[in-house]
C-alpha cells in the first residue's frame, strides 16, 4: 500500500466515523464543528479531518462558509420529502423480496429489543438510534453494498431531520411497537404483509415529520 493509499484509507475511516456520529445524533443541525476538538477526539491531523469534511460536504451532511468554517447541514422540507420517497423505494422492495433466513433478520430483532429497552428507560435518543439500526438491517436484506452505502447516507440525513425537530419522544416512541409488528410478520415468513405494513409506517412517519417541521418553521 502506498502512502497515498494509506492516507485515503484513513480519510475514509474518519469520514465514516463522523457520519456514524451524525446517524447516532451526536451532532445537531446547524452546529459548528471544531477542528481542534475533532482532531483530538479522532486522533488525526487537521489535513485528514479537512478531507473528511470535504467528503461529508459533498454528501450534503455538512456545509462550509468562508470565515465561519464547517457546520452540520440543516435539512429542508424538500429534502425530507425526497428522503421518504427514496426510503419507500428501497426499504419496501428489500423487505418484499427478502430471503426468508437472511442473517439481517437477527440484526432486526436486536434493534427492536434495543429500542424497547431504551424506551423502558425513557432513553429516546437511544430509541432513535435503534430505529436507525432496524431500517439499516431491512436494507441489508437486499445484499447490495451499493444500497447499504447509499442508505447509510440517507440515515445520516434523516437523523439531522429528527435533531432539527428536537422532540425525540414524540418522533420515536410509537415506532418501537410498529417495528416489532413488522418484524413479527418477517419472522412468520409473510414478507408481503411486512412490506405493506412498512409502507403504511413510512407514510405515517412522513406526515408526522412534515407537520412537525411546518410547526417549527411557523414558530
Amino acid at each position: 500500500m502506498t502512502t497515498s493509499d494509506a492516507h485515503q484509507t484513513l480519510t475514509d475511516k474518519v469520514t465514516e466515523q463522523i457520519r456514524r456520529r451524525l446517524i447516532n445524533g451526536e451532532f445537531m443541525p446547524g452546529q459548528r464543528l471544531s477542528e481542534a476538538t475533532l482532531t483530538q477526539s479522532l486522533d488525526v491531523s487537521r489535513n485528514t479531518l479537512r478531507e473528511a469534511f470535504r467528503n461529508l460536504t459533498k454528501e450534503g451532511l455538512l456545509t462550509y462558509a468562508p470565515n465561519r468554517g464547517v457546520a452540520v447541514a440543516v435539512p429542508s422540507m424538500a429534502s425530507i420529502i425526497d428522503i421518504y420517497r427514496v426510503r419507500r423505494m428501497i426499504e419496501c422492495q428489500a423487505l418484499a423480496q427478502a430471503y426468508p433466513h437472511h442473517p439481517a433478520r437477527q440484526r432486526m430483532r436486536q434493534a427492536v429489543d434495543d429500542a424497547l429497552a431504551c424506551r423502558e428507560r425513557q432513553d429516546w435518543a437511544g430509541v432513535g438510534t435503534a430505529n436507525m439500526a432496524f431500517h439499516m438491517a431491512i436494507v441489508e436484506l437486499a445484499d447490495s453494498e451499493r444500497l447499504n452505502g447509499m442508505f447509510a447516507l440517507l440515515l445520516a440525513e434523516l437523523r439531522l431531520v429528527f435533531g432539527l425537530l428536537q422532540d425525540p419522544e414524540f418522533l420515536h416512541a410509537p415506532y418501537a411497537d410498529m417495528n416489532e409488528q413488522i418484524l413479527q410478520r418477517v419472522e412468520a415468513g409473510d414478507f408481503g404483509k411486512a412490506a405493506d405494513a412498512l409502507k403504511d409506517y413510512l407514510a405515517q412517519s412522513e406526515r408526522i415529520v412534515l407537520a412537525s417541521y411546518a410547526r417549527r418553521v411557523a414558530n
